[in-house]
């Protein structure tokens, strides 16, 4: 396996390099002008491979350990194309999302719709990074016997990902305030939906896939595998994104590499939906006048107001809690071995929870 993350890292890009230059080819079989072939390959290097690459190094680093050793090649290069069509799936999002909120940066550069001569051209270029998944996969998993589960999965997971993102946009609009809508049920809606599934079940269930855990139970009394991940996997993805929203809040730009903006979009955080469970009247006024107003002076009454409710102290609590929920989950994850004999390995899911407990960026 990979000395280090930076080797890990640098390999994976290797990939990437391969499946455009493949998508590039196959815009030219198809005929393709050699402007749209040009534009195809800036919209690519653009908007996939530039951000932090957790999700796809993700597939590749769970399927070593399903395996429990060094991958051959082309297990490899295939646990490396499903990385990709994930980070692919994440761009899609990332570039309609942008859009949607009219933001103006992304990963420290233009959104991709703000970039000259793309503008709303940028709604059928979110098509064609969606699209380029599934020629990833037709190209490289046609002939395995589950390539129509790892269809499947995508599709399912794309879809449940767009109905987060339709109810935390209807939630909570950058131009409308209105904190009657927001609930810790609401935000715990909108966050296994929008962001659990794809960002932590999908690249586990994309390796048990490929190492042989069946989709379908050969018997009905057999345990679901796929289900017993997704029950550790989603709570994950909701510790992790309440840790994403504490974070915008208490966290320095030097610490996390950028400056909070939550509370003057008006998202749908954790924090604030905290804070109006335990605010007494008078604190409520405050943060209905305040909150998602585009105002540093509003935003810190807002602030104050985390203060005085214990925000730090409740977040604090909730880490703890959620940790020690999560492992004791992992414990019970029964290690069996799939068809290519490959185990489920509870240290997959321990990667996870280690890599984000405590994080502070």
């Amino acid at each position: 396996m990979p000395a280090d993350k930076a080797t890990a890292r640098k390999r994976f890009e290797g990939v990437y390099n391969t499946v455009r230059d493949e998508l590039l080819a196959e815009f030219v079989e198809y005929g393709m002008a050699t402007e749209a072939i040009e534009y195809y390959r800036r919209l690519l290097d653009y908007n996939v491979p530039g951000g932090k690459l957790n999700r796809g190094l993700s597939v590749v680093d769970s399927v070593a350990i399903f395996k429990g050793r060094d991958l051959t090649e082309d297990e490899y290069v295939k646990a490396a194309v499903l990385g990709w069509a994930v980070e692919f799936l994440q761009a899609y999002f990332l570039v309609s999302d942008d859009m949607m909120d009219s933001s103006i940066t992304r990963r420290g550069h233009p959104c991709w719709y703000r970039v000259p001569d793309v503008g709303l051209i940028a709604v059928n270029d979110s098509f064609l990074l969606e699209g380029a998944i599934y020629q990833m996969l037709r190209r490289r998993f046609k002939r395995e016997p589950y390539y129509v589960d790892l269809l499947e999965l995508f599709h399912d997971v794309s879809y449940k990902t767009e109905m987060g993102q339709l109810i935390d946009v209807l939630t909570a609009p950058e131009d409308k305030v209105d904190l009657s809508k927001f609930s810790l049920e609401r935000h715990q809606l909108i966050i296994i939906y929008k962001t659990s599934f794809y960002s932590f079940y999908l690249p586990v269930a994309l390796a048990m896939i490929v190492c042989g855990f069946s989709v379908a139970k050969a018997n009905p009394s057999d345990p679901d595998y796929y289900k017993i991940a997704e029950s550790i996997l989603i709570p994950l993805g909701e510790y992790f994104q309440i840790q994403d929203d504490y974070l915008d809040y208490a966290g320095t730009p030097e610490q996390i590499g950028k400056i909070g903006t939550d509370i003057l979009d008006n998202k749908c955080s954790w924090c604030i939906n905290t804070a109006l469970t335990v605010a007494t009247p008078k604190q409520r006024a405050v943060l209905d006048a305040s909150y998602g107003r585009k105002d540093a002076e509003a935003e810190a009454r807002v602030k104050a107001i985390y203060k005085e409710v214990g925000i730090d102290e409740r977040y604090a609590k909730y880490e703890q809690s959620a940790y020690e929920r999560i492992n004791a989950l992992i414990d019970q994850v029964p290690e069996v071995k799939g068809a290519g004999g490959a185990v489920l390995k509870r240290d997959v899911f321990r990667s996870f929870v280690e890599k984000i407990y405590k994080r502070k960026k």
